[in-house]
């Protein structure tokens, strides 16, 4: 479905120099002197990057219906990642190379949404908060308790990160998986 300028929405998927982007934020902005335009930021979605672009009022483009499904991880069998949905009980493997980097959050049976554009598979998000346990880690040392003092721990998953001097091996985190940072020992 073709659409205008006029008729942008935040959130909105269109199609653009042949990539898909969501709407960050736009403005409609009418000078004084000349034709008027629309200031926009577009969200390229299998990047992830964010870039500014102006287009002339009344621009057409096509449009692209989103959809999200909730689905299980089930196991990584060295090259592919195996999901289950839980309605169907149907199982899907996707490649190591299309789940990227969210695969570092990923634990078996945990949930994670995968968004299609039509029948095509865009990306994986897992969920926003994860718990993970601590595999290893340098201990902390008693009286070493000096304010926002991080050391590196390396996670179930394998993924290493910052954490407080007090957590241990063992300890379960909370962790969003947004940025990678460390929430709250569980």
């Amino acid at each position: 479905m073709a659409i205008s300028t006029a008729d942008f929405k935040n959130g909105m998927c269109i199609e653009y120099n042949g990539k898909l982007c969501t709407i960050v934020e736009f403005q409609h902005v009418k000078p004084g002197k000349g034709g008027a335009f629309v200031r926009t930021k577009l969200k390229d979605i299998k990047t992830g990057r964010v870039v500014d672009y102006t287009f002339n009022s009344g621009t057409k483009f096509d449009t692209v219906r989103l959809e999200t499904k909730k689905m299980q991880y089930l196991y990584n069998d060295g090259a592919d990642f195996n999901f289950m949905d839980n309605d169907t009980f149907e199982q899907l493997a996707i490649s190591a190379e299309m789940v990227g980097d969210a695969a570092k959050w990923l634990k078996e049976n945990d949930e994670a949404t995968l968004l299609y554009a039509g029948e095509e598979l865009i990306s994986i998000e897992p969920q926003m908060f994860v718990e993970l346990e601590v595999a290893h880690t340098e201990p902390g040392f008693k009286g070493d308790t000096a304010t926002n003092t991080t050391k590196p721990a390396t996670l179930e998953t394998g993924v290493e990160l910052q954490v407080p001097t007090f957590v241990e091996i063992g300890d379960v985190l909370q962790i969003d998986t947004r940025d990678g940072r460390f929430i709250k020992r569980v």
